[in-house]
C-alpha cells in the first residue's frame, strides 16, 4: 500500500545518558516495519523536513504512518494538550510532566506505532523518547536512570530504527522561532539556558548510539539538510529487506 496516513499525534520530550544496545534490540520477529524519528530542538525546521520525509518514502512505494509526540491518538493528543498549555495557573511538577509524556507514549504506541510496524508500514514519528532524554532529562534535570526505566517498561525492546537529528545552534533556532508569529507554548517559553541543556542532551544522547542517531545540520540552506537526510533514507532503505 503506497501513500502516507497521517496521525495527529508530537511534543518535547529528551536524553542524555546511554542506552548500548538500544538500536539493535528491536524485536524484527514482531515488527516487519521500520521507525523513523525526526528530533531537535524548537526552531531546527522539523516540520517541514518531517513532511520532505514522509514523501521520500512514499515516492519509493512505501505505506508511511506520519504521527508525532507527545499524541498520536485522541486520548494521547488531550494529554499533549496538558502539556503543552501555558495558560494554566497550576504549574506541572516536573515527574508529572515525564509521567505524563509516557502514558501518552503508551497509548500511541499500542494504538497507532506497533499495529503499523507489525503490518509492514514505516512510522515516521516527530519526536520519540530521545526526546524525552533531551527536554526533561537534559531540560529539567531529571535523572537519566528513572527515564531509562520508563522507557523499558512502556517499549520493551522497541527502539527507532533511525534518528534524524536535527540540530543548530540554539540562538539561531530561537530567531527562527521568533519570526512564526504564533503564541509560544508552554516549552517554548523556557529560557535559552533551557534549550541549550537540551542541545547538549541531544548531542550526546547521538554520541553514545552515533549507529542509529543521524546528526543533520539544520542552519544552512533547505536543500543541504534534505540532501543529509536522504542519504540516511536511502542507506536505511539499502539495508532494509
Amino acid at each position: 500500500m503506497d501513500g502516507v496516513g497521517s496521525v495527529q499525534g508530537g511534543i518535547h520530550s529528551a536524553s542524555s545518558e546511554a542506552c548500548p544496545q538500544e538500536s539493535l534490540e528491536r524485536s524484527r520477529s514482531q515488527e516487519k516495519g521500520r521507525f523513523i524519528t525526526l528530533e531537535g530542538g524548537e526552531g531546527v525546521g522539523k516540520t517541514t523536513n518531517m513532511a520532505w520525509v514522509c514523501d521520500w518514502l512514499s515516492a519509493r512505494g512505501i505505506e508511511v504512518v506520519r504521527s508525532r509526540e507527545p499524541g498520536g491518538t485522541p486520548r494521547a493528543e488531550a494529554i499533549r494538550e496538558l502539556l503543552l498549555d501555558p495558560a494554566s495557573d497550576e504549574p506541572l511538577d516536573d515527574d508529572a510532566e515525564l509521567l505524563l509524556v509516557f502514558a501518552a507514549r503508551a497509548q500511541h504506541l499500542a494504538r497507532v506505532i506497533r499495529p503499523a510496524l507489525s503490518r509492514g508500514a514505516w512510522v515516521v514519528c516527530d519526536r520519540f523518547t530521545d526526546a524525552t532524554f533531551a527536554y526533561q532529562g537534559g531540560g529539567r534535570g531529571l535523572p537519566a536512570a528513572r527515564i531509562a526505566a520508563l522507557e523499558d517498561f512502556v517499549q520493551g525492546q522497541l527502539r527507532p530504527d533511525l534518528t534524524l537529528l536535527l540540530d543548530m545552534p540554539v540562538a539561531a533556532a530561537r530567531q527562527r522561532l521568533a519570526t512564526r508569529g504564533s503564541q509560544p507554548d508552554r516549552f517554548e517559553q523556557e529560557r535559552e539556558a533551557f534549550f541549550s541543556r537540551v542541545r547538549e542532551a541531544y548531542l550526546a544522547r547521538a554520541a553514545q548510539a552515533p549507529e542509529r542517531i543521524a546528526v543533520i545540520d539544520a542552519g544552512g540552506s533547505l536543500d543541504a539538510v534534505q540532501a543529509q537526510l536522504g542519504e540516511r533514507l536511502a542507506a536505511l532503505l539499502e539495508a532494509s529487506p
